[in-house]
């Protein structure tokens, strides 16, 4: 992500909404984007990789605690995008505006 000109911000960011849990793997920034990512390991790409795991459900608590993030951080309010890195096996996809 560095080298597409992302500054990582966050990782692994924990609500600390008690009526919200839930975690952001990794938040990324480049203006006046930021960047939600949803990082899913599986062995093998098989039966569509890590990326399938985000369903609808995944996808709406990922919004949920986007908006809970930017509430935190109001600095950072604009554009947002949601990408999802799939780790199948060696092989790493990654992809943008994923939802």
């Amino acid at each position: 992500m560095r080298a597409a000109g992302f500054e990582v911000i966050d990782r692994n960011w924990r609500s600390p909404f008690r009526e919200l849990p839930g975690e952001i793997d990794l938040i990324v920034h480049r203006r006046p984007l930021v960047v939600f990512c949803e990082v899913k390991t599986r062995r093998s790409a098989a039966f569509g990789g890590g990326a399938r795991a985000v369903d609808a459900r995944k996808q709406r608590k990922l919004r949920s605690l986007a908006s809970a993030w930017i509430h935190v951080h109001p600095e950072y309010a604009g554009e947002i995008r949601f990408d999802v890195i799939s780790v199948d096996g060696v092989t790493v996809s990654w992809y943008e505006a994923a939802f």
